[in-house]
């Protein structure tokens, strides 16, 4: 029995969406490890709760499931009416992503999203690493080291996890082609350079490191970060980070030795502030007029906020 053209075609197509799904199918479970050791993710996640603001951007970047998340103080320069992070606020707003909390952890708001998959930070404010025991009672729990690598190799991290490999990918590549633009147009100022947030009321700073996704990214686009002055005392906060380096008091100026100073999630009100710290002024990125606000919303480092680095460079040096 022969069928008409358009059954076998029809035919022919469900046989080509069964059999990909069935390589897609096929990737899993999954074994995933961290900290706390090897997880098995049955299935590809649909329903995914992020606690941490900081991980949203990438998941949001790579097109992932991720359903809710927890929000930061709204309303500033950094954030939103609802205190989610401004270079990818209207992405979240089309995506209708749900506001978890703001702040403190709460394990019930995360119960209540019916989550498949939950991850989150293992340092910084944002992390709930404290209620870990509590969340994995309730889904999968992955915890996320996001301080120790480039906003690249987070991302390539979480398309693992996700099933969206491919679109990590893609950002990445996306993203590298602009750098490459970027870089052959820009003149660099003098090096080497701090990449620091500045604290105008209390007069101290964080300065990235070159391991922070910040300092990598400086360092692609062709920049090099000053070493800290030997015996230097520092300080370290919100667990054992590898990204900041807090500077304060006399060890402010005396960390702060670039010829150019380079502010992530600040703006020329805070430029002109660190120019008007008396205790600055002798430095030599200050006496020569080379200190640079980046922006607001390069406070946490994304695809989003990343391109918005590269803009930024290219408006200053190009």
């Amino acid at each position: 029995m022969r069928f008409p053209p358009i059954c076998r075609a029809a035919f022919v197509m469900a046989m080509l969406i069964a059999g990909l799904n069935a390589a897609l199918a096929a990737d899993w479970p999954r074994q995933v490890t961290d900290s706390r050791g090897s997880h098995t993710l049955d299935s590809k996640p649909v329903r995914i709760v992020s606690t941490s603001v900081t991980l949203t951007g990438s998941l949001l970047a790579i097109d992932a499931p991720v359903i809710a998340s927890g929000a930061t103080t709204p309303n500033n320069r950094f954030a939103d009416d609802r205190g989610f992070l401004r270079q990818w606020s209207d992405v979240a707003k089309a995506r209708k992503l749900a506001r978890l909390y703001i702040g403190e952890p709460n394990a019930e708001a995360v119960a209540a999203q019916m989550p498949d998959l939950i991850l989150v930070s293992a340092t910084g404010g944002d992390s709930a690493l404290a209620l870990y025991d509590q969340l994995s009672a309730i889904a999968p729990t992955l915890v996320i080291n996001y301080d120790d690598k480039s906003w690249q190799a987070l991302l390539t991290q979480l398309g693992e996890i996700t099933g969206h490999e491919q679109q990590a990918a893609a950002r990445i590549a996306q993203f590298a082609r602009q750098l490459a633009d970027v870089k052959a147009h820009i003149t660099l100022p003098p090096q080497p350079v701090n990449a620091l947030v500045y604290n105008p009321a209390a007069r101290n700073a964080n300065m990235w490191t070159r391991d922070s996704a910040q300092g990598q990214l400086l360092q692609e686009s062709g920049f090099t970060l000053a070493a800290l002055p030997a015996g230097l005392q520092t300080s370290h906060s919100q667990g054992k980070r590898h990204d900041i380096i807090q500077l304060g008091g006399e060890n402010l100026a005396a960390g702060l030795n670039g010829e150019a100073l380079l502010l992530f999630a600040g703006d020329e009100k805070d430029a002109d502030a660190l120019r008007a710290n008396p205790l600055l002024g002798h430095l030599p990125a200050v006496q020569n007029k080379r200190v640079y606000a980046l922006g607001p919303e390069t406070f946490r480092l994304d695809y989003y906020s990343a391109t918005q680095v590269l803009q930024r460079l290219s408006a200053l040096f190009g």
